[in-house]
């Protein structure tokens, strides 16, 4: 056979590696749709591209000269890209060089021409004869694979046939024959297993784009490759298992697991003394087919535990290990184990990522998010510094409160100097952040936060500039401001505001509401009587600007409302909130002597629907066993600081939030701008709130209040929904909140009243970045970000199409390649597109196609609901000053507790190029929307709360 080399663009350089002179040129071979193979010939690149520029802009293109430096220009382009891979196979199918093709045009910006050439691409497409498919799947003869042992056989095309039928099962969208002509053109002779692995699954997400269901059979297909990893690992010999097989392989495989963790020392020895034969009997194997790809590759990648790198973990062995784990203490273990395995497996609950991790193992920290207060000393700084270390190392995100140490220019009578002030010490911590990785799994998380009266709140501002001195930057550690209701009315009135030093005015930290007020100005006058040494007077209004302007510019720091959170907060007898924590969900009491803990977990919202709505019973049983679940995780918990433990034990809070709120609406066709979309809000969380207290009530009665409930607002008949109230009094009237109810509250009050409550706190809605991922459902409460997108996370970069809006679609004839193409182009906004119906254009709205005050709107909403907070991620698509000012004001007056990122659009969006062929960590181009020069839409830093 002859192979002809190819030549990469540039005189006289080859397809060999540029930084290796000596290396032989890289040749290719295409192998046709008919499974031949024929020499690769660059001049049909050329003709090919010459064809689509005649098709689009006439006959005159052909003497055009720009035309014909573009077409050699692109023709290099493509044979670059076709021979710089580096990987061992010499071949090419014709899809993957048109597939080049297609992105060298669009790269170009000629999206007219592309457009023409994928036209032309669809038209061949269905020109080709039932009998050229049957032809194409025919066993390819010769071809050997190479075993992990070096030794070799023969393709088994015929397994490979069951494997793809099992994957296809179901799915009516899904082409089996496809996926498996996609992978045999892939094969070559002496292909790795693998490699076969891999080129099923890289063929079935090919075609992601274009049919969503193929992502599930990309799982299935990902999944087949778990199974033959997992169980030759826990058998101790080769095993493969179709899926089919797996009724059975569970029940054999599930003590063994078990067994081959605690021999590891990996999974809690106290697994073993579990009924393991009645836990196997309850797993449902045939979950393992619910995964979306990205799901399962997530699971695969950074929950499954492994020895060496070698998973021994599958899928439904997982969520039992977590269930297991949970249920430690439960007198009826195994009945708890199987129910709360039955939440989690079916997708309508799932525990945040800590608990995932660590459930069931020898190191249970299962906490989500940490709160603490750093004291005015070096010994108290460097013990904050110290257990931000030790709360990180099990992934726990950190919320720190900076507050009490003094300013720039205080006095130090230790040594009659002047202090530096605070952010020495927040480098110091960011540092600290980046050093504690967590295993490897991701860097440490950690969020400082500040009043807005501290001496250095203006330095604070620029903690995440990119310009500056380095010393006083802090890159990798979140910031946010903790702004109290007297700051924005002295903006509103034009006033000035004084900024202190915390050790000239100690009463301002642990004060808020009218009491803060007082003290404050009191302390005003005192400055001017000269009673206080170091000070700053600004105008609020410039302060305020300078806040939004580096918001904007930077991501940071984010905005906060102090006042709120701690006039409804129910454990206001019992201290102070100081900050949230890495979201911006959590609002709970710190002190030097307490390190606030929060445990997470989020219900599912799309999986409670039927045709008509929520299915309040269900939706019920899932957050009472919920709630219990997050309960348990207080006492089967490992505390690494006696600050976390003393706080978790006395208080015990856990925080309920959802996700799926987006897949919902589109379910109910409800537009996200919309006022029956926020009350779909207000309703959904009101449901939750009521049953999740209910619940924490219920297990009052069974295992007794938590230590500090009596003086709380629980105690006091006070629930989530009366403490808008206390706020309101508080501002004088100033409030925006619609306080109307739909359930029976008051039998709710007297059940607290007479039960009370095992959980100081039980709500609050975190981001849900990675659970959402694994559920297969948008994330939290955000709108979607594109209605075709490529994710990128740790485990890869994952094209995302919404499948709603493709089953519409579809069902109106409007689902083609050129529908794709056009999506690409205009970045998964279908506004822009003008064939699509109006009707759809607002169902499938994109995050920045919605007016901002919709979010806002619907967060009030639910914020009436809750007794902690929500991440709250905000939108603009043309931000301004005066559009910041009245988005943030308007957050204030509708009460809410917290904001989280402000997101802006970048100068790029998606890729406007085929995602066929770069689906993949190997060659894909990350694309995530982002804010100037920070925050992506799926942040890695907060995984901890997801």
């Amino acid at each position: 056979m002859t192979i002809a080399s190819a030549t990469q663009s540039g005189p006289g350089r080859t397809a060999a590696d540029p930084a290796d002179p000596s290396a032989a040129p890289i040749q290719l071979t295409v192998v046709r749709r008919d499974g031949g193979s024929t020499s690769f010939d660059q001049t049909k690149i050329s003709v090919a591209l010459s064809k689509a520029f005649l098709a689009v802009e006439g006959p005159e293109a052909g003497g055009s000269h720009r035309v014909r430096d573009l077409v050699v220009e692109l023709t290099e382009r493509v044979v670059a890209a076709l021979t710089s891979r580096g990987d061992a196979r010499r071949s090419v199918q014709v899809e993957d060089i048109q597939d080049q093709v297609e992105l060298a045009l669009m790269r170009a910006g000629e999206h007219q021409v592309a457009r023409a050439y994928v036209l032309y691409r669809e038209e061949r497409t269905k020109a080709r004869t039932p009998e050229d498919a049957a032809e194409l799947g025919s066993e390819r003869p010769g071809l050997t694979v190479r075993a992990a042992d070096g030794s070799t056989a023969p393709l088994d095309v015929e397994r490979l046939r069951v494997v793809v039928a099992e994957a296809a099962a179901g799915l009516d969208a899904v082409d089996a024959e496809l996926i498996l002509n996609e992978t045999l053109g892939s094969c070559y002779d002496g292909i790795a297993q693998h490699e076969v692995e891999l080129a099923l699954v890289m063929a079935a997400r090919s075609y992601v784009e274009t049919e969503p269901e193929y992502s599930y059979a990309a799982s299935r297909l990902l999944l087949d490759q778990i199974r033959r990893e997992t169980l030759g690992r826990v058998h101790g010999e080769p095993r493969q298992a179709s899926q089919a097989d797996m009724a059975t392989a569970y029940v054999e495989y599930f003590p063994r697991y078990i067994e081959t963790g605690i021999e590891a020392g990996l999974l809690d020895p106290e697994l073993a003394t579990f009924d393991l034969p009645k836990l196997a009997a309850a797993i449902r194997p045939e979950r393992d087919l619910d995964f979306a790809f990205l799901g399962l590759q997530t699971l695969y990648d950074r929950y499954l535990l492994h020895i060496d790198k070698v998973r021994f973990e599958l899928p439904q062995a997982f969520f039992l290990r977590v269930a297991m784990g949970i249920a430690l203490e439960e007198d009826d273990r195994e009945d708890r184990a199987i129910e709360f395995y039955e939440l989690l497996s079916s997708f309508r609950f799932m525990s945040s990522t800590p608990t995932l991790f660590n459930s069931g193992t020898t190191r249970p920290q299962l906490s989500s998010c940490f709160l603490t207060t750093v004291d005015d000393d070096l010994a108290g700084i460097f013990a904050g510094i110290r257990n931000n270390a030790l709360l990180a190392k099990y992934s726990g995100g950190l919320g720190n409160d900076w507050t009490p140490v003094r300013g720039i220019g205080a006095k130090i009578r230790g040594t009659n100097g002047e202090s530096q002030g605070v952010v020495p010490f927040l480098k110091i911590a960011n540092d600290t952040a980046v050093a504690v990785n967590q295993g490897g799994k991701r860097r440490g998380a950690v969020c400082a936060y500040l009043e807005t009266w501290h001496l250095d709140i203006e330095e604070f501002l620029d903690l995440r500039k990119n310009t500056g001195d380095e010393r006083r930057r802090t890159h990798d550690m979140n910031t946010a401001n903790w702004v109290p209701d007297l700051f924005l009315q002295r903006v509103e009135a034009g006033g000035e505001w004084t900024l202190f030093s915390p050790d000239e005015v100690p009463e301002l930290h642990d004060l808020y509401g009218t009491a803060f007020a007082e003290a404050y100005v009191g302390y005003e006058q005192a400055a001017d009587r000269g009673e206080i040494r170091v000070l700053r007077r600004i105008k609020a209004v410039e302060l305020w600007r300078r806040m939004l302007t580096v918001l904007f510019e930077t991501g940071h720091p984010w905005i906060t409302f102090k006042d709120a959170c701690n006039l409804r907060s129910p454990q206001q007898h019992d201290g102070v909130v100081h900050s949230s924590n890495l979201c911006t969900e959590i609002t709970l009491n710190t002190t030097v002597d307490e390190t606030a803990v929060c445990n997470l977990g989020s219900v599912n919202l799309v999986a409670h629907l039927t045709g008509s709505g929520l299915d309040a019973d269900l939706l019920r049983a899932t957050v009472k066993t919920a709630v219990r679940m997050l309960d348990n995780v207080i006492d089967v918990n490992l505390y690494t600081t006696p600050e976390s433990e003393r706080a978790n034990q006395r208080h015990r809070p856990v925080g309920l939030g959802l996700m799926g709120f987006a897949d919902a609406l589109f379910a109910l066709r409800i537009p996200y701008s919309s006022d029956t979309a926020v009350a779909f809000a207000d309703s959904s969380m009101e449901q939750i709130s009521y049953h999740a207290i209910e619940a924490s009530s219920d297990l009052a009665a069974e295992r007794g209040r938590y230590e500090s409930y009596d003086g709380s607002l629980w105690s006091r008949g006070v629930l989530p929904v009366d403490s808008i109230e206390l706020l309101r009094e508080a501002r004088g009237g100033d409030l925006t909140v619609d306080t109307s109810r739909q359930l029976d509250w008051d039998t709710l009050r007297a059940k607290v009243l007479r039960d009370g409550m095992r959980n100081s706190n039980v709500l609050a809605i975190a981001p849900t970045a990675t659970i959402s991922n694994i559920c297969g459902v948008s994330q939290s409460i955000e709108p979607i970000y594109r209605n075709l997108f490529v994710k990128s996370n740790m485990s890869g970069e994952f094209t995302v199409a919404n499948p709603y809006l493709v089953a519409d679609l579809k069902a109106r004839g409007l689902w083609d390649q050129v529908m794709v193409s056009d999506l690409k182009y205009h970045d998964g906004i279908l506004s822009r597109i003008d064939r699509v119906p109006a009707d759809l254009r607002e169902l499938y709205a994109t995050a920045f196609e919605v007016e901002p005050a919709w979010l806002v709107k619907a967060a009030s909403r639910r914020q009436k609901w809750l007794d902690q907070a929500q991440s709250l991620n905000l939108y603009m698509s043309a931000p301004s000053g005066k559009a910041l000012d009245e988005l943030y004001r308007s957050a204030w007056r509708h009460g809410l507790k917290t904001t989280y990122y402000l997101r802006s659009q970048s100068a790029t969006h998606v890729e406007k190029s085929t995602l066929k062929g770069t689906d993949g960590r190997l060659n894909a181009v990350p694309v995530t929307p982002e804010t100037p020069a920070v925050c992506k839409i799926d942040d890695p830093d907060c995984e901890a709360c997801q």
